[in-house]
């Protein structure tokens, strides 16, 4: 069992004891993932990059909390949806070498359709 799906068991168990899987539709759950991810960015939003670096590091126990939110919700959504987490990471890899490979994107923040 990889980890993803450890993890993911865990999150269902604890979703289940509270009966909660009943309010997890898709819809909802893609909305919480977004609302989540949302308060990991407040953490940076109006900061410059040096104080961005100090800040990430200030508040790393509150930002590991927004972090571990999202991905509980991501985790759910996933296992709801029948997708296989890893196998659907490790997919997007192999398709993301093929968009941008090293001899043209190494070190650019170009787009694969402008390189």
């Amino acid at each position: 069992m990889t980890e993803i799906k450890a993890i993911t068991e865990k999150i269902k168990k604890f979703r289940d004891e509270r009966d909660w899987k009943q309010f997890h539709n898709h819809k909802d759950m893609a909305l919480s993932m977004m609302l989540e991810a949302a308060e990991v960015l407040e953490h940076f939003q109006w900061k410059s990059p040096s104080e961005v670096e100090v800040h990430g590091q200030a508040c790393k126990d509150e930002i590991s909390e927004e972090l571990a939110d999202v991905a509980m919700y991501l985790f759910e959504l996933a296992d709801n949806l029948g997708i296989d987490l890893s196998e659907a990471i490790l997919s997007k890899l192999k398709k993301n070498a093929q968009k941008y490979p090293v001899e043209k994107a190494k070190g650019k923040h170009t787009k694969y359709d402008k390189l």
